[in-house]
């Protein structure tokens, strides 16, 4: 799942990419230089990691002390279980939803800071 997700990172700062492509031909004719193009798009995708993570963890938070259970039908056993919402576990997953933004957003930013400004001046 997470390779699922760092594809899934990677192809919407793609799209972003593909998007602001007139915006980023405009900043590199201005005199920006690529280290500042690519850091931008990768803050972008680092903060994008850290609020999806976040909002996870709060979509997370009502699950917390639920109790369920499964029964097998051949030995009549039950198998009870309790979902604990820890601290820990919240700041895993947004330190995990981090990560993927960083590793599915790096190619995109290092891609938008090579292309030409020619090219990306004639986008439409």
């Amino acid at each position: 799942m997470a390779i699922g997700a760092c594809f899934a990172a990677a192809n919407t700062m793609y799209a972003q990419v593909a998007a602001r492509a007139r915006e980023i031909g405009t900043l590199r004719a201005l005199g920006f230089k690529r280290r500042s193009i690519m850091g931008s798009f990768f803050l972008e995708a680092v903060l994008l990691g850290v609020v999806a993570g976040a909002f996870g963890a709060l979509l997370a938070l009502p699950l917390n002390a639920i109790q369920t259970g499964t029964m097998n039908q051949v030995t009549f056993s039950e198998i009870t279980f309790q979902l604990r919402t820890t601290p820990f576990a919240m700041f895993s997953g947004i330190f995990l939803a981090t990560i993927t933004g960083v590793i599915g957003g790096l190619l995109p930013a290092f891609g938008a800071s090579r292309q030409k400004i020619t090219d990306l001046l004639r986008e439409a």
